[in-house]
């Protein structure tokens, strides 16, 4: 008996600490808001996620950190290519290495 209430006891802080944090509100108007669609989604987890902010965020700051990203993709590509230039260069200046072995 005594493991029963240490059970419900947990579940009775983990339902409190939702409904601190706002999770129970936040779930029960998205929930809310898929039972009053006229014509329920297709995928009720896309409709979730999308009313949870998760499908796309709308951060501004995610957005330029995306745009960086893309910028340093573009200066790394440019940058592999120069440097494959620069190595096919200096073959043509350097002798092998089989022959500074030998000096």
């Amino acid at each position: 008996m005594a493991h029963y209430k240490a059970a419900d006891s947990k579940r009775e802080q983990f339902r409190r600490y939702l409904e601190k944090s706002g999770v129970l509100d936040t779930l029960t108007k998205v929930l809310v808001a898929l039972y009053e669609e006229p014509e329920k989604p297709t995928s009720a987890l896309d409709f979730l996620k999308h009313h949870l902010g998760a499908a796309t965020p709308e951060n501004p700051e995610i957005e330029l950190l995306r745009l960086e990203l893309a910028e340093m993709k573009e200066k790394y590509e440019a940058t592999v290519e120069e440097n494959k230039k620069l190595k096919a260069k200096l073959v043509q200046y350097e002798p092998p290495q089989e022959e500074k072995r030998a000096e």
